[in-house]
């Protein structure tokens, strides 16, 4: 029986764990030389792409001196926190990634917790050990800290550290001695993660994750934990609600290399997939069919923030989009919720509006933007953090949130969280930058990353998660900006723009096709402005002495799909269509 290791890839956003995996790829040698070669093979959805983040954990598997070693790639961002603690499920062990610059950041410490509690076995790996005024020794002893403040046991504070370079493709135990290859951590993932066991007895296996093809519909996929599973074999299927399914599966596979293989069974401690089974949530247990036994289902931590999904009533409904009506919206969002664990949704009291909860902006604005490339067309409200009343007490979700600035500019972060009700709790300095870690509500998040970059020239480096629920702070003192709205519909013409430039700033070029009610710009007072920027300038016959300079247009304010959804107001709307993305007046007469 082939020896299996089952390691999850934990870090904070951005160090190193997808290139990591492709290291391993190479290094085992399992694609085929003669194609052409992409970076970041596992981060394969157009999104995850351009944002040089992953959202989706994915698996590949490798054999290295005949141990085979199941490698499951997690996200790093704490929006994404659902995807990690379901796979973390899957693994003996885990490869925890941290920058050697930047070391031990909000997010390592998130998914290390998890990690922990679970008791896994680390192996620490100190990556980006090429860059300057890194310092890998004060990094090994920082998340030696931290794993003692949460709680470690003895043998998983007895890790073992290796250090390196991903994007440099060497690993070594000695930072000061680098190597050719990654062989040095692969030994190490042998010799210190435990075996995957094999456990008799009868058969069970939880879901974990899930995929599709259009061709054989919904795959489950998980790992197997106790017994054999068969190809053509009947199980019972044990559910959230308690009740049982006979099921028959059609087909198995297991993962190997960066595809899957067909094969007849699978021993337990493999990860597979599975075709056949249809009507199975993730949490759900396949079991034996005469004595089924069901798995602790999955916990995952609640949402924090919810947004109002509707259908697009705005007079240019229907222009761009696909998907418009109410039952397509419903349908698109009960089939995420299948899939997404952190997600929730709620229907109101009116058939074209849902309550849709998630863990943060990013988590929403991720499904939102997937949705518009779909084809779909819908109108958004403003994010709201969910308030608790815990004990008698009104609560609401508080983060913690670090920046690292310039010295020189720190100052003015600092100002912006306090008017936010942040509190400072570490401040230190960290190579040229200066660390500040604070406190502050989650809804004091909305719409602060832009701030914070403009009042620091972009210099800001911003990182935040969720912490706990405690005690309602209060209304902020903030001056708002009022919005200039059209009053007319049609094409925004140069002219009118020009007279109205000394008033605010525009969201819209001359030309573009605009609606009564839309939000055209920011006003520079706090009051809303309804303007008619589709009148042009009145011709004669007569010619005007030489006062007809040509007009100076300032370039529009681009926002992109997160800043619209944090800059909103409770009145208003964001209408999202596959091409555009327009602010709107929920009423305007």
């Amino acid at each position: 029986m082939q020896s299996i290791r089952n390691i999850a890839i934990i870090a904070h956003v951005d160090h190193g764990k997808t290139t990591l995996v492709d290291k391993i790829i190479d290094q085992a040698k399992i694609l085929d030389e003669r194609k052409e070669r992409t970076d970041l093979l596992l981060d394969n959805n157009d999104l995850e792409r351009e944002r040089g983040i992953t959202i989706l954990s994915k698996n590949v598997s490798v054999n290295y001196k005949g141990v085979k070693i199941n490698v499951i790639d997690t996200p790093g961002h704490a929006d994404f926190g659902g995807e990690v603690e379901r796979v973390l499920k899957m693994a003996d062990g885990v490869l925890l990634l941290v920058d050697a610059f930047e070391g031990p950041m909000p997010q390592t410490r998130f998914v290390l917790g998890k990690a922990i509690e679970l008791g896994l076995t680390p192996i620490v790996v100190v990556n980006k050990v090429d860059k300057e005024n890194c310092t890998p020794d004060l990094v090994h002893e920082k998340v030696f800290d931290l794993m003692f403040a949460l709680e470690a046991n003895e043998d998983q504070l007895d890790f073992t550290t290796i250090y390196g370079s991903a994007k440099n493709g060497w690993m070594s135990t000695d930072w000061q001695d680098p190597k050719e290859d990654i062989i040095d951590l692969l030994d190490a993932v042998i010799e210190t993660i435990p075996e995957a066991p094999y456990r008799e007895g009868s058969p069970q296996m939880q879901i974990t994750s899930l995929d599709y093809s259009s061709f054989k519909g919904r795959i489950a996929i998980g790992r197997v934990y106790r017994g054999d599973l068969e190809k053509n074999q009947e199980y019972m299927l044990c559910k959230a609600d308690g009740s049982t399914k006979k099921v028959r599966i059609k087909e198995l596979h297991v993962f190997e290399g960066m595809g899957k293989a067909e094969t007849d069974k699978v021993r337990s401690g493999d990860i597979c997939a599975i075709t056949g089974i249809d009507d199975f949530e993730i949490g759900d247990t396949i079991a034996d069919l005469e004595n089924p036994e069901a798995l602790p289902r999955i916990e995952v931590d609640q949402p924090t923030m919810s947004m109002l999904f509707t259908i697009n009533n705005s007079p240019f409904f229907g222009k761009e989009g696909k998907f418009v009506t109410s039952r397509h919206l419903r349908d698109r969002l009960f089939k995420e919720m299948e899939k997404n664990l952190a997600l929730r949704v709620d229907e109101t009291d009116t058939e074209d509006k849902f309550n849709v909860f998630g863990r943060g902006v990013l988590h929403l604005s991720v499904l939102i933007e997937t949705m518009r490339r779909e084809g779909y067309e819908l109108q958004v409200g403003r994010p709201q953090v969910i308030l608790k009343d815990i004990d008698g007490v009104k609560s609401e979700p508080y983060e913690t949130l670090s920046i690292d600035v310039p010295e020189d500019v720190s100052s003015k972060a600092i100002n912006l969280v306090s008017l936010r009700k942040g509190d400072l709790l570490v401040m230190e300095p960290k190579g040229d930058l200066q660390h500040l870690e604070f406190t502050i509500p989650s809804r004091g998040l909305i719409g602060l990353r832009n701030k914070i970059l403009t009042a620091t020239a972009g210099q800001a480096i911003i990182n935040h998660r969720f912490s706990e629920y405690g005690p309602y702070k209060g209304e902020f003192a903030e001056e708002l900006k009022g919005a200039i709205i059209s009053s007319e519909t049609g094409k925004a013409t140069a002219y009118a723009i020009d007279r109205l430039q000394d008033r605010g700033r525009f969201f819209i070029d001359p030309n573009q096709e605009i609606y009564k009610g839309q939000v055209v710009g920011e006003n520079s007072k706090s009051d809303d402005m309804a303007v008619n920027l589709i009148k042009g300038k009145k011709l004669t016959n007569v010619r005007s002495s030489g006062n007809d300079d040509s007009v100076k247009i300032a370039p529009k304010i681009d926002f992109s799909l997160e800043e619209c959804m944090e800059y909103i107001r409770a009145d208003e709307y964001l209408e999202v269509t596959p091409e555009s993305l327009r602010m709107r007046k929920i009423d305007f007469r």
